[in-house]
């Protein structure tokens, strides 16, 4: 006889919708563990009547969409209004539930920068959104109706080229890689409350962009954060120590603006400049050591984050060269000229890459050992960000819209 508990168990489940039960999230910036992959298939070829729907945003901004649930939240912003949003919208209609709104003074930056970069952050309760700024710069907790929380001030972000940071959330902590002029820092916030658990100095020099990313030894978390000068570094989540360094990328003028992965017992990240030398090295931590095991120089991005499925890693460069090597070694499987000029990173859904050039134009290709390109789609705007997917739908900003693509 089974008891009363299992009965009801079934019950509930036989209650629960389809989304309810298969909902995808992609929480920070490449979605899950900043993988960028997505197993659930998504279209490869459509047009502006097969689309989910798009949605005209208040201001303009380089920072990705993030899914959680039935929400979508995205970061804009508008210089002439000195305003700046993080909007939710209804997952299956596009329709704006609600927007905040926090000001700022226009400032200069890069032209290949916007006044919203940094992707938000999201868990179960709440949204996390970062604004740098050169006099302030607010890190804020929404809930998921649109109330603030809390607010944690970063200092104003002193670097010329402006900021593009962006938070990621894990079990219950906020981290943030504020790497920039002066003061520079590693930091940890407690998600309910904003209350630092801890904050690590760095030295700072150079403005770096890369996202941290979560790794799991053991019963252990380490939070794996990259940087030009302060190399790859694994630290303790809950202490901020640092467990391991590895400083491999030299000292020439450069810049980590890809995020690192973690790949089995490897961890992969990158460093390099726009007009000169781009490294994207693989190392191994063992205990207090973490060794080089190899590097791609050939053709490697600057900005564009690589992407890691089923024992393939592919890069795609900032000059729209693609090319696909071995995980574990590092070996070159193939390289092809794509085309096009390249700020946003390649994601992997059901098996095919994805990757929208700065004139809105989506180049698909298969995530496989041979070469094959599937599909080119047209955005019918200018993109510099990264993709996001959840349930085999697609999600793309350009820079004004963001648009649904998928059922």
């Amino acid at each position: 006889m089974k008891r009363p508990v299992n009965l009801c168990l079934t019950c509930a489940l036989i209650f629960l919708s389809p989304a309810a039960l298969l909902a995808e999230n992609w929480p920070r910036f490449r979605g899950s563990r900043g993988m960028g992959v997505s197993a659930a298939p998504a279209p490869t070829t459509w047009d502006r009547a097969g689309e989910k729907w798009r949605v005209e945003l208040p201001g303009a901004g380089h920072s990705s969409p993030v899914v959680w649930n039935d929400r979508v939240f995205v970061s804009c912003a508008d210089a002439d209004q000195g305003r700046r949003w993080i909007v939710s919208l209804d997952k299956e209609s596009g329709a704006v539930v609600w927007r905040k709104s926090v000001g700022f003074s226009k400032f200069k930056k890069h032209k290949n920068n916007s006044f919203a970069s940094a992707t938000p952050a999201v868990d179960g309760q709440r949204v996390y959104a970062l604004f740098h700024d050169r006099e302030t710069s607010p890190l804020i907790a929404y809930t998921h109706s649109g109330e603030e929380v809390w607010r944690y001030e970063l200092g104003p972000y002193l670097h010329g080229q402006g900021g593009a940071s962006s938070p990621i959330v894990d079990n219950g902590s906020v981290y943030v890689a504020n790497d920039h002029k002066a003061p520079s820092y590693l930091l940890s916030l407690d998600a309910e409350s904003g209350k630092e658990n801890w904050k690590v100095p760095r030295e700072g020099k150079r403005a770096c962009y890369a996202t941290p990313c979560v790794r799991r030894v053991g019963d252990r978390t380490e939070i794996v954060f990259a940087h030009c000068f302060e190399g790859i570094t694994g630290v303790d989540a809950r202490s901020g120590r640092t467990n391991w360094l590895a400083d491999v990328f030299g000292r020439f003028a450069q810049r980590a603006v890809a995020s690192p992965l973690c790949v089995d017992d490897l961890v992969i990240a990158g460093s390099g400049a726009a007009v000169s030398e781009k490294n994207i090295v693989a190392v191994r931590p063992n205990g207090d050591q973490a060794a080089e095991v190899y590097r791609v120089t050939r053709a490697a991005p600057h900005v564009p984050t690589p992407v890691v499925y089923r024992g393939l890693m592919f890069l795609w460069s900032d000059k729209g060269i693609a090319t696909c090597v071995d995980a574990e070694t590092g070996q070159q499987v193939w390289q092809k000229r794509i085309g096009g000029n390249y700020f946003s990173s390649p994601i992997c859904v059901g098996g095919n890459l994805y990757n929208v050039d700065v004139d809105g134009k989506v180049v698909v290709l298969k995530a496989a050992a041979d070469f094959a390109e599937v599909a080119r789609n047209d955005l019918g705007g200018p993109s510099k960000a990264t993709a996001a997917a959840a349930d085999g739908v697609l999600y793309f900003r350009t820079e004004s819209h963001l648009i649904a693509i998928g059922k």
